[in-house]
C-alpha cells in the first residue's frame, strides 16, 4: 500500500513541471510535484521566447511573473565584427506576443513553484525519485527524502519534467545521443554597471566570436548580467584554468565587446561549465507516463528555446494526461510526440545551420531593407513560433528555404 495516492505525479519543479501542474490543477486533478533540489537553485536558460507567454497566461501564472519586474525582452541583437543585426519581436510573420523576459532562473523558477503551491498543488523539495514501477497503467514511485528515509507514491499518471536529471529516461533505459557534435558552455553572472543605455544595453546580445564560438550577454533588471561562451570545446578549453572564474575571465578578455563591458565588474555567480549537453530519448511516452521539457530533448542554448519547449511540452502533456484520465482516447504519437518533434526539428535545423555559418550570413543579409519579408519569417522562428506551418522557414521545406537564401548570399 502506497503512502500517498495522487492522480498525477510530476517529477521536477522547473517551468515544465509547474506549467503542467497548474494546467492539471485547473482541471480538478490531484497533483503532486517532487523536486530533488531545494529552491532557489541556479540553472541555465535565462532568456525566454514570446511563445512561452501564451503558456503562462493560459495556466494562470502570467500575473505573478509580471509582478516580479523582470527585464522585458523585445528582440534579439547579434554582433559580428562591426555589424549589428536586430530582430524585433513586434515585426514577425506569425501572430504572437511581441515581448517576453530575461530572468535569473533561480528566482524565476522559485516564483513559479511558490505560485503553484498557492494554487493548491503539493510540492515536496529535496525529494528524489529513485525507482518507478508501472503495472496496468498505475505507477508506484519510490521517493527518497534528504534525510535518507523513503516513501511511496501511487499515481495514475507520471509527467517526468526532471530536466537534466532525466529520471525516467535513466530508470527506463531511454537515453540516447542525438548525433550533435560535442559542445561546451562556460558561463557566470556579473554586475553590469557599464551597460549601454536603451535597447543596446538591456536586450540580449549574441556576439559571434568565431563561426563555431558565440557569446551570450543577458542583462537582468536587477543590474546584473549573465555572460556565457558556447561552442567548440577545443577553443574553450585552450583558455582552461583550475579556477573556473579565471577560466571565464580569460575567455572574456579575448572578446573586445565583452572585455570592455565587464572589465571592472564583480562576480555575482561563480563560473560554471557544461560539456556535451545535447541529449535525447528513444521515446517520450508510454503506459502511464509522458516525458516533457529537457528530460526528453535539449538541443543547444543558441536560440533560447529551452524554456519554450519546456512549457509547450509541459502544458500539452498535462492536457493530454487529463483527457486520458477522463476516459478519452489520446493519440500520443500524433498529438504529443509528433507535435514536439516538429518544433525540435525546426530549431535543430537552425542550430545546425548556425554552426555551419550559413545562418549567421543569412541573419545579416536579412537585415538589409530589401529583405524584410525574410527577416519577419525568421523572426517568428526566433520568437518560438515553430508550429506555424504556413511559414516557409518553419515547414517541411525550411531547409530548402534557408539553402536558397544562402545561395543568393553567395552571389553577392
Amino acid at each position: 500500500m502506497a503512502d500517498q495516492t495522487v492522480d498525477i505525479l510530476i517529477i521536477g519543479a522547473g517551468p515544465s513541471g509547474t506549467v503542467a501542474a497548474a494546467a492539471a490543477n485547473q482541471r480538478g486533478f490531484k497533483v503532486k510535484i517532487v523536486e530533488k533540489q531545494r529552491f532557489p537553485r541556479f540553472i541555465i536558460g535565462e532568456s525566454l521566447l514570446p511563445k512561452c507567454m501564451e503558456h503562462f497566461e493560459e495556466v494562470g501564472l502570467l500575473e505573478v511573473l509580471k509582478a516580479q519586474n523582470y527585464q522585458i525582452k523585445r528582440g534579439v541583437r547579434f554582433l559580428r565584427d562591426d555589424k549589428i543585426c536586430w530582430f524585433n519581436f513586434s515585426e514577425q510573420y506569425s501572430p504572437s506576443w511581441t515581448w517576453t523576459w530575461q530572468v535569473p532562473r533561480a528566482h524565476f523558477d522559485h516564483v513559479l513553484a511558490d505560485e503553484v503551491r498557492r494554487m493548491g498543488v503539493d510540492v515536496s523539495f529535496e525529494n528524489e525519485v529513485i525507482d518507478v514501477a508501472i503495472q496496468d497503467g498505475i505507477s508506484t514511485s519510490k521517493i527518497r527524502r534528504k534525510d535518507g528515509s523513503t516513501y511511496e507514491i501511487e499515481a495514475r499518471y507520471i509527467i517526468d519534467a526532471s530536466g537534466y536529471g532525466r529520471v525516467l529516461p535513466r530508470l527506463f533505459g531511454l537515453n540516447r545521443e542525438n548525433g550533435a557534435p560535442p559542445r561546451k558552455a562556460v558561463f557566470g553572472h556579473f554586475t553590469d554597471s557599464a551597460r549601454p543605455q536603451g535597447p543596446d544595453g538591456h536586450q540580449i546580445t549574441f556576439v559571434i566570436h568565431r563561426k563555431d564560438v558565440w557569446i551570450w550577454v543577458i542583462p537582468f533588471s536587477n543590474g546584473d548580467a549573465s555572460v556565457g561562451f558556447v561552442g567548440d570545446p577545443t577553443y574553450l578549453e585552450s583558455f582552461h584554468d583550475v579556477d573556473a572564474n579565471v577560466h571565464l575571465s580569460k575567455l572574456m578578455d579575448d572578446v573586445p565587446y565583452v572585455a570592455n563591458r565587464f572589465a571592472n565588474e564583480k562576480v555575482r555567480l561563480e563560473a560554471k561549465s557544461i560539456k556535451a549537453y545535447t541529449v535525447s530519448t528513444t521515446q517520450t511516452f508510454g503506459e502511464g507516463y509522458v516525458i516533457s521539457g529537457n528530460s526528453s530533448e535539449f538541443i543547444d542554448p543558441v536560440f533560447s528555446s529551452g524554456v519554450t519547449f519546456a512549457t509547450e511540452s509541459g502544458l500539452r502533456a498535462a492536457k493530454l494526461v487529463c483527457r486520458a484520465l477522463n476516459g478519452e482516447n489520446v493519440d500520443w504519437a500524433t498529438d504529443y510526440e509528433q507535435h514536439m518533434k516538429q518544433g525540435v526539428d525546426t530549431f535543430r535545423t537552425y542550430v545546425e545551420q548556425w554552426y555551419e555559418g550559413d545562418l549567421q550570413d543569412i541573419f545579416f543579409f536579412s537585415n538589409e531593407d530589401a529583405n524584410q519579408k525574410i527577416k519577419k519569417q525568421i523572426c517568428s522562428v526566433l520568437a518560438g513560433n515553430v508550429w506555424d506551418m504556413s511559414n516557409p522557414f518553419v515547414g517541411p521545406k525550411r531547409e530548402r528555404a534557408l539553402m536558397s537564401v544562402s545561395k543568393i548570399i553567395k552571389l553577392y
